[in-house]
């Protein structure tokens, strides 16, 4: 794939629209994002978690965050996390072997399928006004950025023994945690679609796409890949997938760079009470598509940046539910890791692009030349089969289907934790 190595001006100008633009090595994160200030987000949560972030939106990708950093109050200089994350397919293909869509290279999730916000669609949080993606100057209500609680962010009983009283001493450590939510919502056919993103005030990212809407009323099939919404056993809607893409660009602290690892624990006979376990890593220095198996799981670590212990700063990836569809090869990789190229722009369709060659056409064509991993790009693809239910007529309840950005060592203790608990870190010795 030699012409993965050409871009011209034209793949340049689109490439910095998705947040695709070539790293800036050993440059510091700037103090405010690099965006004009309608297409800025800077919250504080509750806790006092600060998220500052630019937004966009692509004719074809819909939201793209760029230029991600972080700062809490024991850590108030706010620090790059990610220098983009969006979508970068949705493919759905209906179990009967008939219909397939490419929704993002083929409609788009932005242009006419971008939603304007409206009644329900941002209870308790702000719009904000923006374009389409498309190049129609009109502005309109299409993103929601709200801060959300997130339930209990930790509890700790902790008891000691008052000598004065002659009686155990207790205290509580108690927090409700709070995420920063940015959404905007799609419609593409009879599908609607709302792209999530979740900034935890502990640093996690979760990234979401829920889908909702109608069923398509063309797509009825037979028992062995429908099911039965209407009366008695007949009106079949078939089951069909829809199999997400992710696209991410790490810039841990504005140096990039980062180096992919795999970790994975396995069986080793036993101990004195329980079988043993051991833990292995490796680097995964050149461009791969992997697959999860039992206790498997990477993390993206910067070289240079390190947190307060002297820990290099990371953040891992954490999967959740997942189908994946063997349909098509590029579809069953769990995660791939390839070297950011401006050509490389989308999971899958990546032909349709005008502005590249045509022997990209998706990550496993990004990841066979095995490049060295020296600015890796992480493609994540998370699987939902949906097999219709009675409950889905109408409108269909949201379904969920995402991954979680988990910071491993980016703070020396947790960022969030309580006066009274400064001192915890490392072992506790009496």
């Amino acid at each position: 794939m030699t012409y993965r190595k050409l871009a011209g001006a034209a793949a340049l100008l689109t490439a910095a629209t998705l947040g695709l633009a070539a790293p800036t090595a050993a440059v510091a994160a700037p103090a405010q994002p690099p965006c004009s200030e309608a297409s800025t987000v800077r919250e504080t949560l509750p806790n006092g978690t600060t998220w500052q972030l630019c937004w966009r939106i692509h004719d074809r990708a819909g939201l793209v965050l760029t230029d991600v950093s972080v700062s809490t109050k024991k850590h108030p200089e706010p620090v790059q996390v990610l220098q983009s994350i969006r979508l970068a397919q949705l493919n759905v293909p209906y179990d009967t072997g008939d219909t397939e869509y490419n929704d993002l290279t083929t409609y788009g999730f932005g242009g006419y399928s971008l939603e304007t916000l409206t009644g329900d669609d941002c209870k308790g949080g702000s719009t904000r006004q923006g374009t389409d993606g498309s190049g129609d100057p009109q502005q309109r209500d299409v993103l929601c950025v709200s801060a959300e609680a997130s339930g209990l962010a930790y509890r700790l009983h902790e008891q000691e023994w008052d000598d004065e009283a002659n009686e155990p001493k207790d205290t509580y450590f108690t927090k409700e945690g709070h995420d920063l939510v940015l959404r905007s919502i799609s419609k593409v056919g009879w599908y609607e679609y709302v792209s999530e993103y979740r900034l935890h005030d502990d640093g996690q990212i979760s990234a979401r796409l829920g889908a909702t809407g109608d069923l398509s009323p063309g797509d009825y099939s037979v028992a062995d890949n429908g099911w039965p919404i209407g009366k008695r056993e007949k009106d079949y809607a078939s089951m069909h997938y829809h199999s997400a893409f992710w696209r991410v660009d790490f810039n841990i602290d504005g140096k990039g760079g980062e180096t992919v690892e795999q970790y994975d624990t396995k069986m080793d006979g036993r101990g004195s009470q329980a079988a043993k376990l051991v833990t292995t890593s490796k680097t995964i220095a050149k461009e791969a598509s992997l697959n999860k198996v039992d206790r498997r799981w990477w993390r993206l670590v910067s070289p240079t940046s390190k947190n307060a212990d002297g820990h290099k700063r990371s953040y891992e990836l954490v999967t959740g539910a997942d189908d994946p569809y063997e349909g098509h090869p590029e579809m069953q990789p769990d995660v791939t890791f390839t070297q950011a190229n401006l050509c490389d722009k989308w999971a899958t369709d990546n032909v349709s692009d005008p502005e590249c060659p045509l022997d990209n056409y998706g990550i496993l064509d990004f990841a066979k030349d095995k490049q060295k991993l020296t600015d890796p790009v992480m493609w994540v693809r998370v699987g939902f089969h949906h097999v219709p239910r009675d409950e889905d007529q109408s409108p269909m309840p949201l379904h969920w289907q995402g991954f979680d950005l988990l910071p491993r060592d980016f703070t020396e203790t947790n960022p969030l934790a309580p006066e009274g608990r400064e001192a915890v870190n490392g072992q506790q010795r009496n």
